[in-house]
């Protein structure tokens, strides 16, 4: 047996950067997500954010973007290849093809204790798409309104100015930020239960190029029962921007030095 991708030869953030960073970062904004709703932030190549739970136990679905072209946007299937089905800190989010680069680095986790529990879960997962009003739809023939995926499509339409038919097209499967998620033993299927998380908990990032978030406070709450409905108890979540002092000898990550051959066309 082989891992397919082993990401031990990809150049990590120097630590003592992140270290220098962190150490003298300081809060510009914030932006609170209210329950079951989504709203987008920003945040230049070099800054940082968090993801903060405060009222209660609380999960979010986090759809990032290249703020210069939204085209360019986390790839939740290559992530989960190169660092596994949850991630924390020191992995990192990456970019879709053509561009496959870093969109920012994981440099805090208040959870990253949990590690995985005896049914194989975890926390903060590249491995669940999202909640959306078509898969609702499918297994409970009703049309619900509040599933992150209708949630972010609504949050990118209002950042963009564009209509939210145009715009659903680019969100796309998520980071399950707080969730507690695994596949059962025994039949392998996708299982949820509710997340540890508790107000105050955080998880960070260093942007590695100019973002675009989107966040979406989902309407399971903690997940610990279902989702896509207004029945589990659900709360806000805040976003933290921080700037930092440029960090001497960093750069924002570069788009990948493929060269295509030169007889494609």
């Amino acid at each position: 047996m082989v891992v397919c991708y082993p990401p031990e030869t990809i150049p990590p953030l120097d630590p003592g950067l992140v270290a220098e960073a962190r150490a003298s970062m300081t809060k510009v904004s914030e932006v609170v997500v209210p329950p079951r709703e989504a709203a987008t932030f920003e945040v230049p190549a070099g800054g940082l954010f968090r993801i903060v739970s405060v009222d209660g136990p609380q999960v979010g679905d986090l759809n990032l973007f290249h703020a210069h072209d939204l085209t360019e946007r986390f790839w939740s299937g290559k992530t989960r290849a190169l660092h596994g089905t949850h991630v924390s800190t020191g992995d990192r989010v990456w970019s879709t093809i053509p561009h496959l680069r870093p969109l920012a680095t994981i440099t805090d986790d208040t959870l990253d204790w949990y590690g995985y529990d005896a049914d194989g879960g975890g926390v903060h997962d590249v491995i669940g798409t999202r909640c959306d009003p078509y898969t609702r739809h499918l297994l409970a023939g009703d049309d619900y309104h509040h599933c992150c995926h209708s949630n972010l499509t609504r949050a990118v339409a209002r950042h963009t100015g564009r209509p939210e038919r145009e715009v659903e097209l680019l969100v796309h499967d998520v980071m399950n930020v707080f969730m507690c998620t695994g596949f059962t033993l025994d039949t392998h299927q996708y299982f949820m239960k509710a997340s540890p998380v508790r107000p105050g908990d955080h998880i960070e990032f260093l942007a590695e190029v100019d973002l675009l978030g989107a966040l979406s406070a989902c309407p399971g709450g903690d997940c610990g029962d279902e989702h896509s409905s207004d029945v589990a108890a659900c709360h806000p979540l805040l976003v933290e921007i921080y700037e930092a002092p440029t960090m001497v000898g960093w750069e924002a990550a570069s788009a990948s030095g493929y060269h295509w051959p030169e007889s494609a066309g």
